[in-house]
């Protein structure tokens, strides 16, 4: 939303409930991806796709969410802050019967396309409001939003591997939670806030390139999402042919990473309210950057597994705070999330390709080197999210414990 929808005046009992309800439609969100995860091998055997087509499908995803991610904003001043995100939420969960009813490798880019685009576009509609929620609290709640979205992820992903277990069919299940997700995201959206843009204020542009500070803001959440996805997708492998493991501690060590990562964004705010963005990313990027030279450079399962969790730490916190600052480094909160947004969705969609690639050329050692060097790119690059601060950004409390900008922020 626009700087002028901010002048709007909610009551502490509303903002305080449209904490809970942004809250609840990150958990719906992060279920639907949860949900999805977990069938894509049945989605490829219903689909008929080999292996290098269902990488090929899997990039349409990032693909959508880029391409439309910029309408959000647009959408949000036609319509509202609290009826755009309605719209995009039921979108989104409705979107994830489509994989699954897939024939054939054409229909199933088509199905993930607009599987991508929905996600992009409710995603940054609810970063949006999140930030708006945080400035009129003035306390830091967006780490603990993105948990909620981990800990839906989790959900979904609980599900879909009974589901999976059971030999459920796809298509039945992810019906059954499409519905049940839309009618809670529904639910959760009634709670939200309702801004809207004044009559006479210009409308965002349908699509432009991002401002320069969200490439800034954009490049430290780069770093973060490029060491969470080669974390996620390649710990177990690397357990497994590096260090020798078991499978059962292979792929323990994926979850554990999870949630990790979960724990550390729940407990993030009060981390942030502490210490501050800066010092909290530049800690962070500490302990993951320690994090990747252990999983480098020790021997045994243990190191690494601590080294894999230092890297879940020290990562939380920097996309929820990247967003945060992207929503107060201009006039278009909006375009600035949908910036930061894009650019963290291709991180996510490069990482484990890359890590594969340069594992096949050298080894997954030198691979993990290259997310330690990323990670250290936190610590010398945390000062860019300085305007996740609620004090530096210039909030400042109003009657009713509401929070409104001060002047000098326009």
């Amino acid at each position: 939303m626009s700087s002028d929808s901010t002048a709007i005046v909610f009551g502490t009992a509303q903002v305080k409930r449209a904490r809970y309800a942004i809250a609840a439609v990150f958990t719906v969100h992060g279920a639907v991806t949860g949900s999805f995860a977990t069938r894509v091998p049945w989605i490829q055997e219903h689909a008929g796709v080999s292996a290098g087509q269902l990488g090929l499908a899997l990039a349409f995803p990032a693909i959508g969410a880029s391409l439309t991610m910029p309408l959000a904003g647009r959408i949000s001043h036609r319509f509202g802050a609290r009826n755009a995100l309605r719209g995009l939420l039921a979108l989104w969960t409705l979107a994830l019967v489509l994989p699954s009813l897939a024939p054939n490798l054409l229909t199933l880019c088509a199905g993930l396309f607009v599987y991508g685009a929905s996600a992009g576009m409710s995603d940054v509609a609810m970063n949006a409001l999140g930030v708006e929620v945080e400035n009129r609290l003035d306390r830091s709640i967006m780490s603990g939003l993105h948990g909620m979205w981990s800990a839906g992820a989790l959900i979904g992903s609980a599900a879909g591997t009974v589901a999976a277990h059971i030999g459920a069919d796809a298509r039945l299940h992810h019906l059954l939670a499409a519905l049940a997700l839309t009618a809670l995201g529904l639910l959760a959206c009634q709670g939200v806030l309702d801004l809207r843009s004044e009559a006479d204020e210009e409308p965002p542009p349908r699509f432009t390139l991002p401002p320069k500070s969200a490439l800034v803001i954009g490049a430290i959440g780069f770093c973060a999402v490029f060491a969470e996805g080669a974390s996620m997708d390649w710990s177990a492998v690397y357990l497994r042919d590096v260090i020798d493991s078991s499978a059962g501690l292979a792929a323990a060590s994926t979850t554990a990473f999870a949630l990790m990562m979960t724990v550390a964004r729940l407990a993030g705010d009060r981390i942030v309210d502490r210490f501050g963005a800066v010092r909290s990313v530049r800690a962070g990027g500490v302990l993951a950057t320690a994090g990747g030279v252990l999983v480098v450079l020790s021997p045994g399962v243990v190191g690494v597994l601590c080294g894999f969790g230092l890297i879940g730490l020290g990562v939380a916190v920097v996309v929820p705070l990247a967003f945060a600052a992207a929503g107060r480094s201009g006039p278009n909160p909006s375009q600035a999330i949908a910036g930061v947004a894009t650019i963290t969705y291709t991180s996510g969609l490069i990482a484990p390709s890359a890590i594969g690639s340069l594992a096949e050329a050298t080894s997954l050692v030198v691979s993990f080197g290259l997310v330690t060097v990323l990670a250290f790119g936190l610590v010398l690059g945390a000062g860019v999210l300085r305007g996740a601060d609620r004090k530096v950004a210039g909030s400042v409390p109003v009657p009713g414990g509401v929070v409104a900008k001060s002047p000098s922020e326009g």
